[in-house]
Parts: structure tokens; C-alpha cells; sequence
């Protein structure tokens, strides 16, 4: 059963400071901020939320279709899909601006100071979503504004059902906002952070929230993962990781193991069981879709 994923695909240019940031920024400086960080490792990763969730989803056995906007430069992503066998049906190519682009620096204490520039996605919006046999669950993952908005009324209006993931892109919008995409999703995920600004920006706590949808995750790292249903509240015992080395794409490595849990009728429980073995597999690897997931399942 083919998944719908709207989000970002993204280069992830990722950099490591051997330093700390604390002893190079000085608090009563910042006002006249001129730093300049040596760093000595340097690596290109493919990233971006749609091609995140696409890749777990695919790992684990499911039919991922991403739907994305890549830049000119975006050829070599849309050929490594193809050749894991991810369709690029719904990947459209603006040939007037570059592929979204994040630059991370990461420091010795794993601080990260990051710079995204948003390019092809701020286009996504172009790409609808219609209604097909074949396609019976999607998700809304960070995307450009619009496209975030419009897939949403574009999914209920499809009756496809879709769990909205909001992540970094949750501050674009204010309490009314999210309130309509809780009022137009299936099911909601957040991390703990975001869980809390979603309920400071709609008034409502996220016990109240979830009785607005079948189901909202609340993933809290290492300490595993929340699963609240009608209210109710069950904690999910956390994967143990074998090793940390990044946790780049950690959470949609998450999304990905939640979208193919109710691909296949599975409870939220079970979702979220899978998405935290997923997700602690995950994090022993660099980069987003570095990482293989069989025997996981």
C-alpha cells in the first residue's frame, strides 16, 4: 500500500568543530557576534524529511512516494531514489533554484548550529494531492508553508488518511493553524519539545489534543515514546542503542517504522515499539540514510 510522504529532500552538508562553541562564543559579545570555527571533517549526506521516512519506510518493506521539490542540482538525489527502488512519481524538479541545503556544525559536546536554506521547497505547493485507489495513508512532514497547508486540505478532501508531523516546522504557524491540521489529520507525532508548543500555541493540553484524532505520539528520545489515545496515556519503553554516533534523522527513521505500522492495521503501541527500535538502530550510523534495517521489524 503506497505512503504519500510531503516533506523536504534535502543536502546535508555536516561539519565537525573539535572544539566547544561555549569557548568560543562570549555571552557579553553578542552583540558584535565574529566567530569562525576550523572544521577539519567534513561530509555530504542525503537528507531532508521526505527522503528520511522515505528511506526507513522502504528499509522496513513498505512503498514509499515521496512527494518533494528538488532544485536544478537535484538529479543525483532523484537517481539514488530510483535506484533503491523509491518512485519519483511525485518529485518535481524547479529548475530556478537550487535543492534545500542545511549546513550543521556540530561541536564536541554535540551542540549543533545549523543553516538551512529552503530553495526548491518553498515550491512544493505546486504538486497535488488527488485522490488514487492505490494510495491509502500519507503524512505531512516539514515542508514549505503552503504545501504544508494545502496538502493537508488536499488529503482530507482525497478522504486519504495522514499523520501530520509538523517537527522544525511547527513554528510557521500559530495556535488556529495547528488547531486546523489536528482537526484535518488521522493521527499527530511530535517530539516532547514540540508536543509542548503545539499545546502552547493551541491552549490545548495534548490529552485533549488526542481525543481530536485516533492517536498522538510524543517520541522523548532515549527515554522511548508516548502513545495517547482518547485521552489516555501509554508509555513506550525505549530501544536500547547499541552505539551513539549521530542523531541525524533519528525521528523520521521514527515515522518511517509509524507510517509502515499502520500500513499494516498494527495499534499505535506496536507502531511506536517498532519506531523506537527503528530510531535507536538508527543513531549508530551517520547521516540519515546510511543505515540498514534487516531482521528489524
Amino acid at each position: 500500500m503506497p505512503a504519500v510522504i510531503c516533506g523536504s529532500l534535502a543536502f546535508d552538508t555536516i561539519m565537525t568543530f573539535e572544539g566547544k562553541f561555549s569557548e568560543q562564543i562570549l555571552p557579553d559579545q553578542l552583540h558584535i557576534l565574529n566567530v569562525s570555527f576550523l572544521v577539519p571533517a567534513l561530509r555530504r549526506e542525503f537528507g531532508g524529511c521526505a527522503g528520511n521516512i522515505a528511506y526507513a519506510l522502504k528499509q522496513l518493506g513498505g512503498t514509499p512516494l515521496p512527494m518533494a521539490t528538488v532544485g536544478s542540482d537535484g538529479a543525483e538525489y532523484a537517481a539514488r531514489m530510483k535506484g533503491m527502488g523509491i518512485s519519483t512519481e511525485f518529485v518535481r524538479e524547479v529548475t530556478d533554484a537550487y535543492t534545500a541545503q542545511a549546513m550543521i556544525m556540530t561541536d564536541r559536546d554535540n551542540n549543533q548550529i545549523t543553516a538551512f536554506h529552503p530553495g526548491a521547497m518553498m515550491q512544493a505547493h505546486i504538486t497535488r494531492i488527488e485522490a488514487r485507489s492505490d494510495i491509502r495513508i500519507g503524512i505531512i512532514s516539514p515542508d514549505g508553508r503552503d504545501a504544508m497547508l494545502q496538502h493537508a486540505e488536499q488529503f482530507k478532501a482525497a478522504n486519504i488518511p495522514f499523520v501530520f508531523d509538523p517537527g522544525q516546522g511547527l513554528p510557521m504557524f500559530d495556535g488556529k493553524d495547528l488547531a486546523h491540521f489536528v482537526e484535518l489529520a488521522t493521527w499527530v507525532t511530535v517530539n516532547d519539545y514540540e508536543a509542548k508548543l503545539l499545546s502552547d500555541r493551541t491552549g490545548l493540553s495534548i490529552a485533549e489534543l488526542s481525543k481530536r484524532v485516533e492517536g498522538l505520539i510524543v517520541t522523548l528520545g532515549a527515554h522511548g515514546s508516548e502513545v495517547w489515545v482518547g485521552g489516555e496515556k501509554t508509555l513506550v519503553a525505549p530501544s536500547k542503542a547499541k552505539e551513539v554516533v549521530d542523531p541525524t534523522g533519528c525521528g523520521d527513521a521514527f515515522r518511517g517504522a509509524l507510517l509502515f505500522g499502520l500500513e499494516q492495521g498494527w495499534s499505535l503501541v506496536k507502531c511506536a515499539e517498532l519506531g523506537n527500535r527503528v530510531g535507536a538502530h538508527k543513531i549508530a550510523y551517520r547521516g540519515g540514510q546510511n543505515y540498514t534495517l534487516d531482521g528489524i521489524k
